[in-house]
């Protein structure tokens, strides 16, 4: 989660003033947030740029967006420490986080961005951001098991929220999904005796994994997302 703070407090942190002389400041109107005249209380976060006397004491950061076609076989992690890690395969730059999980058996998109809030908008429980993906099982798929998976299956002691599937072919469908249990369409499939044999997101909300290939990463517009 971005850490954010009152604008006194960063004041007082910043210029070494005290309590007082930090709201003197803020009176005063020598302080802006964004370009914008600071008032008591304001929150500053981390991305914020804040100036004194329109010197800029803390500057803005410049968020960045990533679409990334994760192979199969790679970890969904930035550990270096783990074999086989995203910022190790493909070099990714320090300061980007990923957003949207996939095992190491499943392909497609996941997304990076510094931008710790857009992050935190997605990886919360209460978020509805649609994620879709193409599956591929071991048999051939009925209408049984269309309808079970769109009306929800006990998982993990939970039954998962109702979801949009649609049969694309004898043994694969698609599925969209707005809630993250861990490995949850393949514990979905397991339950009616199916076996995920190829798992692959092509979207998340509004970005699309398009004609991206395995291990390709490209920069997103932040306007699409």
């Amino acid at each position: 989660m971005p850490r954010y703070q009152s604008i006194q407090t960063f004041l007082c942190k910043t210029l070494k003033v005290s309590k007082t002389e930090a709201f003197t400041l803020i009176y005063q109107q020598k302080i802006k947030i964004n370009n914008q005249y600071a008032k008591v209380n304001d929150s500053v976060y981390e991305a914020d740029r804040v100036c004194y006397n329109e010197i800029i004491i803390q500057e803005e950061i410049k968020y960045k967006y990533y679409k990334l076609y994760k192979p199969r076989g790679i970890e969904c992690t930035l550990n270096k420490l783990i074999h086989q890690n995203l910022h190790t395969v493909f070099n990714i730059e320090d300061g980007l986080s990923y957003v949207g999980r996939l095992d190491k058996e499943s392909e497609g998109l996941i997304l990076l961005t510094n931008n710790g809030l857009y992050n935190q908008s997605l990886t919360q429980k209460n978020n509805t951001v649609e994620k879709e993906y193409l599956v591929k099982v071991d048999k051939e798929i009925d209408s049984v098991f269309i309808l079970k998976m769109s009306q929800g299956i006990q998982i993990l002691g939970k039954i998962t929220l109702p979801c949009k599937v649609e049969k694309i072919s004898t043994c694969e469908f698609k599925i969209i999904l707005t809630q993250g249990i861990n490995r949850q369409i393949r514990r979905m499939c397991y339950k009616l005796n199916y076996h995920v044999t190829e798992l692959k997101r092509i979207r998340i909300g509004n970005v699309l994994l398009d004609n991206l290939v395995p291990g390709e990463m490209q920069k997103v517009n932040e306007a699409i997302l």
